[in-house]
């Protein structure tokens, strides 16, 4: 039994500025994303330049951002947005979904392959071995604020959290790993070599559907939300539902009509 450290959320000041781990994890994210895409142009199969590679990024972050935010109002509390449209914008009182993030990553990336004149797969095909990155710090991020914390349970490695003397599993370390580091090896060595169009995307979709539906039995369902099918499925897992669906077909289907042509 392990007892929440309770870290402090600011991980440092610069005179009146604070700064907090959640922008402190933003910016390792980018950082680090940034370093693996340049890597990426290097590969053989990838037609990408370096310079190419800070402009599509650049939007990403506005993408996951915006996208992030709009996903959580939309997703988890439609009702306050409606009675409270301006709460959209309260950033500072939390509250990212990452559906919502993905869904804003696609649109932009749809707007950079036009503008690049690529194909839409080519896209989301280079970035979707690097999003893995993004959700480890997210989840770091999430346990340093003590956040999206586990159910309650007897394993050994059980933490108690300020909220409750109750040990609960520490989920967000659990989603840290999976949908962060494991998910990043899969998807990363996947891409090493080229691979018929939309199955990179395929393998990042199915891959976090699967494990985010899993580790959700383990994730305390959000209070103001509870389960919203079947008495036991949360908003997260049907929402990796779609996921999960598109990801098989994106795979299965490049495969067995359109082997020859190769993302790039």
């Amino acid at each position: 039994m392990f007892v929440y450290p309770d870290p402090d959320p600011v991980a440092f000041s610069l005179g009146p500025l604070d700064v907090h781990w959640y922008g402190l994890m933003y910016l390792l994210s980018f950082v680090l994303g940034w370093a693996l895409a340049v890597y990426r142009t290097r590969l053989p199969h990838i037609h990408w330049q370096r310079d190419e590679v800070g402009d599509y990024l650049f939007y990403v972050v506005l993408g996951v951002v915006v996208g992030g935010r709009v996903g959580y109002m939309l997703f988890y509390q439609p009702d306050v947005l409606l009675a409270q449209p301006l709460q959209l914008f309260r950033v500072w009182q939390g509250g990212m979904s990452f559906h919502g993030g993905l869904l804003g990553v696609l649109l932009v990336s749809l707007w950079f392959a036009r503008k690049t004149g690529r194909a839409f797969a080519d896209v989301t095909d280079f970035v979707a071995p690097i999003v893995p990155v993004g959700l480890f710090f997210g989840r770091i991020a999430n346990f340093i604020n003590g956040e999206l914390i586990g159910r309650i349970t007897d394993v050994p490695w059980a933490m108690i959290y300020w909220q409750g003397a109750e040990p609960r599993h520490p989920s967000e370390l659990y989603e840290a790993g999976m949908e962060g580091l494991v998910l990043l090896v899969i998807v990363w060595l996947f891409a090493g070599r080229a691979r018929p169009r939309y199955t990179v995307s395929g393998l990042f979709l199915l891959g976090y559907g699967c494990f985010r539906f899993l580790l959700e039995f383990y994730r305390q369902p959000d209070a103001f939300l509870g389960f919203v099918a079947f008495d036991w499925m949360t908003m997260g897992q049907l929402l990796c539902v779609p996921m999960i669906i598109a990801g098989v077909l994106l795979l299965a289907i490049p495969y067995k009509f359109d082997k020859r042509r190769r993302s790039v």
